[in-house]
């Protein structure tokens, strides 16, 4: 398995496949325009003076995995810190240690690059991520999160 983030090396290919792959995670969810948002989204990513992050698993030349993520500021923190805002495995590769294999090496990526820390948010009732999560490190925060969109 390979696991490597996007950049603007890669070309319109794996743009291309990519944003397949997070098309199965758009289809579980909804979403108009899911198609052009991914793909206008990852060719941002690959801008390198973007502050987004897509993370791609790779298995024998397959797209099985992709996290997104953002990096930020916050006080609070005391510097930078990742917002992960999407952790998908392709549902035919799930209980593979896929997911485990990429939060590890986010992990590593944000230790490596100074990050302060790693934030992200699961449904209440996502038992089976909560404990991955909680296996590697992670711990539950209070909060109410809200949105607000244009």
């Amino acid at each position: 398995m390979k696991i490597y983030a996007l950049t603007e090396q890669h070309d319109q290919q794996i743009v291309q496949k990519a944003t397949e792959l997070l098309m199965g995670q758009m289809e579980s969810i909804g979403g108009e325009h899911a198609y052009d948002n991914i793909l206008t989204t990852l060719h941002e990513v690959k801008d390198p003076d973007s502050n987004a992050e897509l993370f791609i698993a790779e298995d024998q030349g397959i797209m099985v995995g992709a996290a997104f993520l953002n990096t930020m500021y916050s006080i609070r923190k005391g510097g930078r810190y990742v917002w992960l805002n999407d952790l998908y495995v392709r549902e035919d590769q799930r209980n593979k240690g896929i997911a485990k294999k990429m939060l590890l090496a986010i992990i590593h990526w944000a230790e490596q690059h100074d990050y302060k820390g790693i934030e992200l948010e699961t449904g209440i009732n996502n038992i089976a991520t909560k404990r991955l999560y909680n296996s590697l490190g992670f711990y539950d925060v209070v909060s109410k999160r809200y949105g607000f969109q244009f």
